[in-house]
């Protein structure tokens, strides 16, 4: 088996839900000569698990990266043209080439190799279930650090995802520029 073969990359998204934010798109490549132990799906593991298993995948796997599609860009694109260009970016942006990628969901984004589309690939395929774990740590990450930014609104506890308190806060304060003007709640607002 040539050492080619091996550079499978896996490919998610998070944040397609969320009312503000950016949407990230993570590419892993493992290394099989490394395995990681407990990877899954990063919604169903604990916060302090992803996070330790973050720090391992991006210790031991061949090479992995983000990509990510701005606010703007879901306004402008819709927001399944916009998580596939933050995966388009991911794989782009890895420092080796795979010759393959598996992507979590029902379709692929234009990439450089060829790719195969896995729905609930983020449960059942290791090398996505990095990615998922990958892309959903940097986008918390960033939304706690948001939440710092425009205080009230609880970014860091609901992360930009439609709760009664961030409906609420919405109301309340009114509509940031970090809101995904095309989801109906902010627009509907914006009226």
């Amino acid at each position: 088996m040539s050492s080619s073969y091996l550079l499978l990359a896996g490919v998610d998204e998070v944040g397609r839900g969320p009312l503000a934010g950016p949407v990230v798109a993570a590419a892993v490549i493992l290394d099989p000569a490394r395995p990681i132990a407990g990877l899954a799906d990063s919604k169903a593991l604990t916060e302090k698990r992803r996070q330790a298993l973050d720090i391992e995948i991006r210790e031991q796997a061949l090479a992995w990266a983000l990509g990510r599609a701005e606010v703007e860009e879901i306004d402008a694109l819709n927001i399944l043209q916009a998580s596939l260009l933050a995966m388009q970016r991911a794989v782009a942006a890895l420092s080796v080439a795979p010759y393959r990628a598996l992507v979590d969901g029902n379709c692929c984004p234009v990439l450089a190799c060829p790719a195969e589309a896995v729905i609930k690939g983020d449960q059942t395929v290791p090398v996505i279930s990095a990615a998922s774990i990958i892309a959903k740590v940097a986008r918390d990450a960033e939304m706690v650090a948001l939440d710092a930014v425009y205080p009230g609104y609880g970014f860091a506890v609901h992360k930009g995802y439609p709760t009664k308190a961030h409906l609420d806060a919405l109301d309340r304060l009114g509509v940031l520029p970090i809101h995904r003007r095309s989801f109906a709640p902010v627009r509907n607002l914006l009226r």
